[in-house]
């Protein structure tokens, strides 16, 4: 059990029976009285947002919340399926659980499954992937519109902005956590 004194950024807990990541969080003590613990959370499963204020005294549980290594093995319409590396078990999540982590998703990719029980809830992918540039405009010498950065597409459809220097064909390193560019990869 935690108490809301455990409360902080990033602490998974649950709620009437779901879990809930806390986003936000803010310590008040009043002059008198109890102290107060304002929370913002997101509800694991729905995604929904909600803000509320907690005493001190308020308990929650823990939620029932495992990590199994996966591979993404391939899309069919809005699910994407993953095979457990040891049990190789098949599951799927959809578009709407993946978000943005679609955007550096490819083939035989090994990820962190996280699941709520039996279901599955989300994914943690590596922190930085490897992708292939499929498109880039030519970067035009002493273009003078002030900055020396180009948008590229990635084998996954996702757009970066990159160094005149990267052309179709290269690989490049994006770091998941902020979706920008970090350097190009020699193979």
């Amino acid at each position: 059990m935690y108490s809301a004194s455990d409360l902080r950024k990033g602490l998974k807990i649950q709620i009437d029976g779901e879990p809930y990541i806390v986003i936000d969080f803010e310590f008040s003590k009043p002059g008198k009285g109890q102290a107060l613990y304002r929370t913002k959370m997101r509800n694991m499963i729905t995604g929904n947002q909600f803000t509320n204020t907690y005493r001190s005294n308020d308990k929650f549980e823990k939620p029932d919340l495992e990590e199994r290594t996966m591979q993404f093995l391939y899309s069919q319409d809005d699910e994407y399926h993953f095979m457990d590396t040891s049990s190789y078990e098949q599951i799927f999540l959809t578009k709407e659980q993946l978000g943005d982590n679609l955007n550096y998703l490819v083939d035989n990719m090994e990820v962190q499954v996280l699941f709520f029980g039996s279901k599955p809830i989300d994914i943690s992918l590596p922190t930085f992937v490897n992708l292939e540039v499929i498109k880039a405009d030519p970067w035009v010498k002493g273009d003078t519109s002030g900055t020396d950065t180009k948008p590229v597409t990635v084998q996954t459809g996702y757009v970066v902005w990159v160094p005149p220097f990267v052309e179709v064909g290269d690989r490049i390193q994006i770091d998941t956590r902020t979706g920008e560019y970090i350097t190009r990869v020699k193979d």
